[in-house]
């Protein structure tokens, strides 16, 4: 590797904040990539980047035009909410630059769908940050699956319970939006189903809404059942306005129901269970895997050891629009009350834009 890759950062406020002080100060640290500049509607958020990523003053904008007019980067970092992701990639690749975004790859499939043809016909490097799939749990959890140690497996679980029924207590813009649970929590959910099975989605069906207690604009709570490509069958509890939160974020429940064994992560706590007589399994703690970084900060140093010509990370673009085909297609059901095909409707939206 060569000298630092240059990026600009755009949101620097809420996640944003993690990310100027956390993710990339530390691949700052190890001389992986370093900002050249910063972008926030809210002049306040800037400090993050100003604490975190040294930059000057006059390096932190809120122009996100002028930013990236007057700052030469080899990649933009999108934090912002979803619906503005195109207009930032737009720019991106108006200025040569590769891209890494938040999730999901924007608000709507067809806006997806669009990102996902620019960035491609512009021959440019994106991925996402799908974070909770590359946390040190459920890579765990993944590698158990994938050891061959408990044979094939058949089906997948996974709660998601959470109190964030008072509105601004999941973030304002969350308790606004349409299908907010979908859109904002459940694609993470959806992704690490994705990687657990090791395949793509085949068919899914969504039931979904919101109690008379929940102070949401959108549905936030979901039962989702999905076919995989591979047979594997997953199935999905997901809840932002229950009584307590239970399986929250970084918390979630997971069971893989596998051929000679079942591998079952609840709050962190990994373990597999045998069969050990009737109503008698034998449960065994497993140690949860070890490395450097996890998550976001994993996920960072991966895209920029793709730029220096290592490998793709898990989560690049090509595979990431199989990820937001599962999760406008769990939409499109929750709404019409009807099984969606995944790979024909990515298909037929590929098509129209």
């Amino acid at each position: 590797m060569g000298k630092p890759y240059r990026f600009i950062i755009v949101g620097t406020g809420g996640m944003g904040n993690f990310w100027c002080r956390t993710f990339m100060s530390r691949l700052q640290e190890m001389g992986k990539a370093r900002a050249v500049a910063a972008v926030d509607i809210n002049p306040d958020a800037l400090v993050n980047a100003r604490e975190g990523l040294g930059l000057p003053p006059e390096k932190c904008y809120t122009d996100m035009k002028k930013a990236f007019d007057e700052n030469k980067a080899d990649f933009a970092i999108i934090v912002t909410p979803p619906a503005f992701h195109e207009a930032v990639v737009d720019l991106a690749l108006k200025h040569d630059m590769d891209i890494l975004s938040g999730k999901p790859i924007t608000d709507t499939i067809e806006s997806s769908c669009r990102v996902y043809k620019k960035v491609k016909a512009a021959g440019k490097k994106m991925a996402v940050t799908l974070s909770h799939r590359f946390d040190q749990d459920k890579q765990s959890l993944e590698r158990e699956i994938k050891s061959g140690n408990y044979g094939d497996l058949n089906y997948c679980v996974c709660r998601f319970t959470h109190n964030c029924r008072a509105f601004g207590s999941w973030g304002k813009f969350r308790h606004e939006i349409p299908d907010p649970l979908l859109i904002e929590g459940s694609v993470h959910h959806f992704d690490i189903f994705r990687a657990l099975s090791g395949s793509d989605a085949k068919t899914v069906y969504t039931l979904s809404w919101n109690p008379r207690w929940g102070e949401f604009a959108g549905d936030s709570t979901a039962f989702v059942t999905i076919d995989m490509m591979n047979g594997v069958k997953c199935l999905y509890e997901g809840a932002k306005a229950n009584a307590c939160t239970y399986n929250g974020w970084g918390n979630e429940y997971f069971r893989a129901e596998c051929e000679h064994g079942t591998l079952e992560l609840d709050r962190r706590w990994l373990r597999a269970l045998r069969d050990n007589g009737w109503n008698r399994p034998f449960a065994q703690d497993l140690p949860l895997a070890d490395q450097p970084a996890w998550a976001n900060a994993w996920i960072s140093e991966m895209f920029c050891d793709w730029l220096d010509g290592g490998a793709p990370p898990p989560c690049h673009l090509d595979d990431e629009i199989q990820c937001a085909a599962l999760l406008f297609a769990a939409i499109e059901s929750a709404h019409t009350g009807k099984p969606v095909d995944v790979q024909e409707f990515l298909k037929k939206y590929l098509a129209a834009v």
